[in-house]
């Protein structure tokens, strides 16, 4: 028997993209033609929204201690601890570390990582797609429903889609280099040079990592050209100090090329993570805005394999994501130009302190930076948080004293109809979500902080933590929600039916 899916690329959003699809309970595996993980981490943290994605799965966890990092749009600083809600960052954390977390989590959801694996082709069929690949034992196939591609930037798996991948060429670039006993003054967000910028921050153990935007210098595209003498002269040149004599562990290059896939599916094919789109570095959102596409798509890829997914379920991916991906490359673009033009962006650049000194214009761009303002189509209703994510920190509290948080209530990967004592009519929406089965849990807790705007009376979250409906919205809206993101209702014996119908 095929398959539900394939993921082709072991990367974070791979992994993660495999673990929401198993969570759902899909027969997945993973592809990947490398024989383990790179060790390199372009990747150095991600952001809130990535963050509460991984609290939403019980991962967040697993990262131990880690360093909540202010932020900044384009250089110029956001002093993220006047806002209301937290917009802080994970910071210090290399992205082969993040892989090391996901590929533990997924032995232990029992999904196989096929390594040496180079998928090469495929073909589809009435009821999926057929997978080509060459192994370790020579050619082999392999049949699932869907294939899903998160194999990066060049990723093979877009271009047999026949998907156009449309945007910007280079017109400037940046070298990067991780460094022990280099004794570097630290410039975490960095710092205006003569003829460019320069970075340097503490990465792990003693490891720093320096990135350099040399005006009179582009990145080669043969990055197997690169020496690290050339970044050392530049590092010299523009600061004075000396980085000759340090041990290397990697160094790369990257330029400010944008590009973002014309689309992410194509019939029983799907693209996620840097498949979709590839731009200037900036504040780790590449690969956090990777995680949540496969956030998004796991559990309605999966509702499509389980055979009740509503229909257009599965087209509301790329609905959702492709505009959150426009937006990706645009402030890219835009903090690349504000970042790394010379002084002759100084103007605007002093116009900008000004602005994010006005809370609004403060909390709009620490939105844009850490994720936390992706606001997505839920339909009728008039709940402020509609469309956005509920803050999975809130605490809630038992009727036998137990706590627990909104993330908590989201680890299983289904949707979670939330009633607090301060519901209205609340018998009618705990035998909405029953006809719903295992797709939705009801719980029943109340806020352990006083109710607000951000904690209703009653909220229904998918399984990504966005709000699908909230009280007050009536009990018709959340019967609509329900239907449109969770299928047909059954009555008790299993049977279809009608929502809105009476119930007994």
């Amino acid at each position: 028997m095929a398959k539900g899916a394939i993921v082709v690329g072991a990367g974070p959003v791979g992994l993660m993209l495999a673990g929401e699809l198993r969570l759902g309970g899909v027969d997945v595996a993973v592809y990947d033609k490398l024989p383990g993980p790179s060790g390199e981490s372009r990747g150095v943290g991600f952001t809130r929204r990535a963050a509460e994605v991984f609290e939403q799965r019980g991962l967040l966890r697993r990262f131990g201690d880690v360093e909540w990092a202010q932020g900044h749009f384009g250089g110029v600083r956001i002093d993220f601890g006047k806002l209301d809600d937290n917009h802080f960052s994970v910071r210090g954390v290399p992205q082969f570390r993040t892989e090391e977390i996901l590929k533990d989590w997924l032995k232990e959801l029992g999904v196989p990582v096929h390594r040496r694996h180079e998928v090469t082709g495929y073909r589809e069929t009435p009821d999926g797609v057929v997978v080509e690949y060459e192994g370790p034992g020579g050619h082999g196939e392999d049949s699932a429903q869907y294939l899903i591609g998160c194999d990066g930037a060049r990723s093979l798996v877009r271009t047999l889609a026949g998907i156009d991948f449309p945007g910007w060429g280079a017109t400037r670039g940046m070298y990067m280099a991780d460094l022990v006993g280099a004794g570097v003054r630290q410039r975490p967000i960095g710092e205006k040079v003569p003829g460019g910028m320069v970075m340097a921050f503490n990465l792990e153990n003693g490891v720093d990592r320096i990135v350099i935007h040399d005006e009179s210098l582009r990145p080669p595209e043969d990055k197997s050209a690169l020496r690290f003498g050339d970044i050392a002269d530049a590092w010299q040149r523009m600061t004075g100090e000396s980085l000759h004599h340090a041990e290397v562990r990697w160094i790369s290059s990257f330029t400010d090329t944008t590009r973002q896939a014309e689309h992410y599916r194509s019939g029983r094919v799907f693209l996620a993570g840097d498949a979709t789109h590839i731009h200037m570095p900036a504040g780790a959102q590449g690969m956090s805005v990777g995680v949540q596409d496969a956030a998004n798509l796991g559990w309605k890829l999966a509702a499509a394999i389980n055979g009740w997914a509503p229909e257009g379920l599965l087209d509301t991916f790329e609905s959702e994501r492709h505009p959150v991906g426009q937006k990706l490359m645009r402030n890219t673009r835009a903090q690349t130009r504000l970042y790394l033009t010379g002084d002759e962006m100084e103007p605007l650049r002093a116009v900008m302190r000004e602005l994010v000194a006005l809370p609004e214009a403060a909390r709009h761009l620490a939105g844009i930076v850490s994720g936390i303002d992706i606001r997505y189509d839920m339909g009728p209703g008039s709940h402020p948080l509609l469309g956005l994510r509920l803050a999975p920190g809130h605490e809630l509290l038992h009727a036998d004293g137990t706590r627990t948080t909104v993330a908590e209530l989201l680890h299983p990967a289904r949707g979670v109809l939330l009633v607090t004592g301060a519901a209205a009519d609340a018998a009618h929406l705990r035998q909405s979500a029953a006809g719903h089965g295992q797709r939705v849990r009801t719980v029943e807790a109340d806020w352990a902080e006083p109710a607000g705007p951000d904690r209703p009376a009653a909220v229904l979250l998918r399984p990504d933590g966005h709000v699908a409906w909230a009280a007050p919205d009536g009990t018709d809206l959340l019967d609509q929600a329900l239907e449109r993101w969770f299928g047909t209702a059954a009555d008790t014996a299993g049977r279809p039916q009608a929502v809105g119908a009476a119930r007994v």
